[in-house]
């Protein structure tokens, strides 16, 4: 594969300027879903290179306890930081999952996010945690959260000059459970079938909040936005998580693809998403 045009920003300022001159050529970072979709796509017509670019880089503490991973972080550094090992383990979970060590030392977080595969493992998490996604462009700098960026399949709210800047995870209670699971062929370096990520908290023997991201279940990661309504207010136990499952049966449509049916997909999450209830439900559960 080869490129009329390359260039290699030596900091965001240019990255942002180069995008904005050269909307039709690609941005590439790790490079892992680029390599393998290259022998079924024309060469690009030009490329930024942003692999490595200092400034977008990095696992931070900011404001209010939040969390913010520049979007350039390889895989690897998110799963060995202690910080999202702290305030976002089911982000740690889900990056384990993702390829083999290679893989995980090339690919990144701001390349998932723009990709945007429904079956992407880390962006379920990322819905579950309520992040947003910082997009910088000759206009300035803005903030979408993640449950809005995903429009379609592999489409997102991405302007045509923005670039991806940064994942921003908000603090969460220190109450909330946490949870995440992938359902695939094997064990290790599988595509989902399919993928739940939860951040579940109770009080008083009630939740009070509940979110939920779903992947390969739909045309992009989704909120179980009807799930979350049947946990919320409810009392701990089987019973909500009965309910939570009845709720994904009406939301949900699922295909049938060459890795998995849509029965098995929706029992699958159904079953997954229950768990979660009464897991958050035992005694063991932070409240």
């Amino acid at each position: 594969m080869t490129a009329t045009g390359y260039v290699r920003p030596a900091s965001i300022a240019e990255a942002v300027a180069a995008r904005a001159a050269h909307p039709d050529w690609i941005v590439l970072c790790g490079a892992t879903d680029l390599m393998v979709e290259a022998p079924l796509r024309p060469a690009p017509v030009g490329v930024v290179d942003v692999w490595a670019l200092a400034e977008l880089c990095g696992i931070a503490e900011v404001d209010g306890g939040a969390v913010r991973i520049g979007a350039a972080t390889p895989w690897r550094d998110v799963v060995t930081s202690p910080l999202i090992a702290a305030r976002a383990p089911i982000l740690a979970a889900a990056a384990r999952e993702i390829g083999a060590l290679q893989i995980q030392a090339r690919g990144t977080i701001g390349g998932n996010v723009g990709t945007s595969s429904p079956v992407g493992d880390s962006l379920p998490v990322l819905l579950a945690l309520d992040a947003t996604v910082e997009l910088a462009s000759p206009r300035g700098t803005r903030r979408v959260p993640y449950r809005d960026y995903p429009t379609g399949y592999r489409t997102t709210a991405l302007a045509a000059d923005e670039l991806i800047v940064a994942i921003t995870i908000p603090a969460a209670h220190p109450g909330a459970r946490q949870l995440w699971r992938k359902v695939g062929t094997r064990r290790a370096q599988s595509i989902s079938k399919i993928m739940a990520a939860a951040l579940l908290r109770v009080e008083a023997g009630r939740f009070v909040e509940a979110r939920i991201g779903l992947g390969a279940v739909a045309n992009r990661p989704i909120r179980a936005a009807g799930a979350e309504a049947a946990i919320v207010g409810a009392p701990v136990g089987e019973a909500t998580a009965d309910a939570a499952a009845a709720a994904l049966a009406a939301e949900l449509t699922p295909i049938t693809d060459v890795r998995s049916t849509a029965p098995y997909r929706l029992a699958t999450v159904q079953q997954v998403v229950r768990r979660f209830v009464l897991e958050a439900s035992s005694p063991s559960s932070p409240d």
